[in-house]
């Protein structure tokens, strides 16, 4: 089982930016978490971060019979990106979508997701933890 981590922009100032509502873990804290469970479960995983909406796009059309599953918390660019919805629509990648924070209790642009549509499920709220659930989904839904 091969999951690709994707993170969106400015997730690497994550523990300096508005701990409040993201916390105050790192994304190298995160990481390290996200890689000791998915050892313990037997999977493997490669987690990338960029402030670049294409360079998103190229990984995950570079994903397709590289992973199993892609885990995806795209940052603002759930809320923008068409060229992202295309992207995991065209590899069939089976994409779990994640956010640290509650998308929905948020600013009201907040709520709309350009992603979700094409994404097996969408986690949001659990701060660092959603990232260990997301890993969960993508190990389940490939179990299935």
């Amino acid at each position: 089982m091969k999951i690709l981590f994707l993170n969106g922009p400015n997730l690497n100032l994550l523990g300096q930016r508005e701990p409040q509502v993201y916390g105050e873990a790192t994304l190298a804290d995160i990481e390290a978490m996200v890689r000791k469970h998915a050892c313990d479960r037997g999977a493997t995983i490669d987690f990338r971060q960029t402030n670049s909406e294409g360079e998103l796009v190229g990984w995950i059309q570079g994903a397709r019979g590289m992973f199993d599953a892609i885990v995806l918390n795209a940052a603002a660019y759930t809320h923008t990106s068409v060229a992202l919805r295309d992207a995991i629509a065209a590899t069939g990648v089976p994409t779990i979508e994640i956010h640290l924070s509650n998308i929905h209790a948020r600013e009201e642009f907040r709520h709309t997701s350009r992603i979700a549509g094409v994404c097996r499920g969408q986690i949001a709220g659990f701060g660092a933890y959603s990232y260990i659930l997301g890993t969960e989904a993508a190990i389940n839904i490939t179990e299935i």
